[in-house]
C-alpha cells in the first residue's frame, strides 16, 4: 500500500468522529503487519471500547515481533473485562505458544466468565496438547458457553483422552453444546467416535445433524485414505 493510502488511514484513526477511526481500523485488513501495527497502536486506548476491541483482535491477525507483549499487558493489567477478553482472543489467534501459560492462569484466575471463555477458546487455538486439564475443568464449568469452548478446544487438540467426558454431553439441553461436540469429534477418530456422530446425524436440530454428518463424512474419508 503507498504513503499515500497509509496517511489517510493515520488522518482516519486521528478523527474525534468515531466512524473514521472505525473505517480505518478496517482498511487496515489489506495492510502489511509491519505498517499496519503502527497505526494500531494509535487507537489501542482509544475512549470508544468499540475502537478498542476491533484495534486488539487486529494485533492477533497482524503479527510483529511487538504484538505478543502488547496483548499480554492487556490481558493481565487491563481494568475492562472486555478488553482483557479480546486480548486473550487475539493470542489464540497470534499462535505464541509463549502465551500458554497465561492463558491457563486468566482461565483459573479470571472471575469474568467472557476472560475465561476466550481463555479456553484461545487455548485450543494454540493446540498444546498440554491443556488437557483445564480443559476438562471447563468442560465442568456450570456456564454453558464455557462447556462448548472447552469442547471445541478438546477437538483442536485432538484430545483423545478426554473423548468419554465429552460424550456426556451428547444429550446436552443446549443444542449449540451438541453443535460443538459434532464439529470436535470429526478431529477424535474412533469408535465411540462416530457412534457418537451417528446419533447426533438424527438429532432434532438440523445444525447439528448437519455437523455431525459433515464430521462423520470427514472420519469416513480419513479412514478410508489409511486403508
Amino acid at each position: 500500500m503507498n504513503n499515500i493510502n497509509l496517511q489517510e488511514i493515520s488522518r482516519q484513526l486521528e478523527s474525534n468522529n468515531l466512524r473514521d477511526r472505525l473505517l480505518g481500523l478496517a482498511s487496515l485488513r489489506t495492510v502489511e503487519p509491519a505498517d499496519a501495527v503502527p497505526l494500531i497502536k494509535k487507537v489501542l486506548y482509544d475512549e470508544s471500547v468499540q475502537v478498542r476491541s476491533m484495534a486488539v483482535f487486529a494485533l492477533g491477525i497482524k503479527s510483529t515481533s511487538e504484538c505478543y507483549e502488547i496483548l499480554l499487558n492487556l490481558l493481565t493489567q487491563d481494568p475492562d473485562y472486555g478488553i482483557r477478553a479480546d486480548a486473550a482472543g487475539a493470542l489464540g489467534y497470534l499462535g505464541d505458544i509463549r502465551a500458554f501459560d497465561h492463558l491457563v492462569r486468566a482461565f483459573y484466575e479470571e472471575t469474568s466468565w467472557v476472560v475465561r471463555f476466550s481463555a479456553a477458546v484461545s487455548l485450543g487455538n494454540l493446540k498444546d496438547p498440554r491443556a488437557h486439564e483445564v480443559l476438562l475443568q471447563a468442560l465442568n464449568s456450570e456456564e454453558v458457553v464455557i462447556q462448548q469452548a472447552a469442547i471445541a478446544a478438546l477437538g483442536e487438540i485432538q484430545d483423545l483422552d478426554a473423548l468419554e467426558q465429552m460424550l456426556n454431553f451428547v444429550s446436552a439441553e443446549d443444542w449449540l453444546v451438541r453443535q460443538r461436540l459434532a464439529e470436535a469429534l470429526g478431529n477424535l477418530p474412533g469408535e465411540k467416535s462416530i457412534e457418537a456422530l451417528q446419533y447426533l446425524a438424527k438429532d432434532a436440530h438440523h445444525q447439528v445433524a448437519e455437523a455431525a454428518k459433515f464430521s462423520l463424512q470427514r472420519l469416513t474419508d480419513n479412514l478410508s485414505q489409511i486403508a
